[in-house]
């Protein structure tokens, strides 16, 4: 299979490769040079961020809430929201 380096620098992945991996338009690789050329690679998609990863990343100063207290503010949210016709 040839491919051609474009004046803009540009290589065109043939179709038949893109549509086996499952690369569309705005995919995006790196370059990696090595001995005798350079290898492309998908950038890995970011992994999604759980509510495990970022707890207490926030700093609180103050005397921690009960679950009582948690809960009554929870209710009085999403009872201003459902006030505002946001549900």
């Amino acid at each position: 299979m040839e491919t051609v380096l474009s004046t803009k620098g540009q290589i065109v992945v043939p179709k038949a490769i893109r549509d086996s991996r499952g690369w569309n338009a705005g995919t995006k690789f790196t370059v990696e040079e090595i001995d005798d050329g350079f290898v492309v690679r998908p950038k890995p998609l970011r992994r999604r961020t759980t509510i495990d990863d970022v707890a207490g990343c926030l700093r609180y100063k103050g005397k921690p809430k009960t679950i009582a207290q948690m809960d009554a503010g929870i209710a009085r949210a999403v009872k201003q929201r459902h006030d505002r016709s946001r549900y």
